[in-house]
């Protein structure tokens, strides 16, 4: 499924509408950080006078009120409250564990009044984990190497306060080590191979293997059981944490 098509899915509705009932209205100038292909920065020109949509390569977004700029989350090249609204969705998930504080330090910074954050909640990265086939390593489903719920967004933006917190779908989705760990030593064969992300080792493209041997197939069904029993006592979650922050 590309992006478009996701756009399009019912879980995606709920979650644009759930952002978007927590934009700030009348501002002056909004940033979209990871704006990609400008589904939310769109938005956002119903909110405020111009919006700045900013990710690693410029976005290409046809219109007037957004002006598109190629920028890195960890060194913003804004002074202090700069904008009136800051959204980032999508993005803190994927930062490096030793830059994540920077990048939420530079969200901070840059905020003059209010800060939109939504990533996924409580993700059990493990599932859906990949191997790479060129250099051999484990891969967190879609990059994901961060897992948040709302007390670790609560510390990494300890000079905000919150003002809204809000959930969106629900899933079961959880492992354990010992299913993570057969799954990884039969090179991961249901991972989540469809994903557009390349893997975050070596950068190449990730890549499906479908011939297994029969004791590949052994473990994997073993892993498999084990999940099963599991299973029967995981409790869900929201699919999506949404936190309003202010700066006061």
């Amino acid at each position: 499924m590309n992006m478009k098509e996701s756009r399009q899915s019912n879980l995606e509705i709920n979650r644009t509408n759930d952002l978007e009932s927590m934009f700030v209205r009348n501002g002056r100038l909004a940033l979209d950080v990871g704006a990609r292909d400008g589904h939310f920065s769109r938005i956002l020109t119903g909110y405020s006078e111009k919006v700045v949509a900013l990710d690693l390569n410029s976005p290409q977004i046809l219109h007037e009120k957004i002006e598109c700029v190629q920028g890195d989350i960890t060194e913003l090249k804004y002074k202090d409250s700069s904008f009136d609204f800051v959204l980032c969705t999508e993005v803190l998930e994927h930062i490096p564990c030793d830059q994540l504080k920077l990048a939420c330090n530079e969200l901070s910074r840059v905020t003059k009044d209010k800060l939109l954050i939504g990533v996924p909640y409580k993700q059990d990265i493990r599932v859906g984990r990949t191997s790479c086939l060129n250099c051999g390593k484990s891969n967190p489903p879609w990059g994901h190497v961060n897992s948040f719920d709302e007390f670790k967004l609560e510390k990494l933006f300890p000079h905000l306060t919150i003002d809204k917190i809000s959930y969106v779908g629900s899933n079961k989705e959880a492992t354990n080590f010992v299913s993570a760990f057969l799954l990884d030593i039969v090179g991961n064969p249901y991972g989540i191979y469809s994903q557009e992300e390349p893997c975050i080792f070596c950068g190449e493209r990730l890549k499906q293997v479908n011939d297994r041997t029969l004791i590949q197939k052994i473990i994997t069904k073993l892993s498999y059981r084990i999940l099963a029993v599991q299973n029967l006592w995981t409790k869900t979650h929201a699919n999506w944490v949404h936190v309003l922050f202010s700066k006061k």
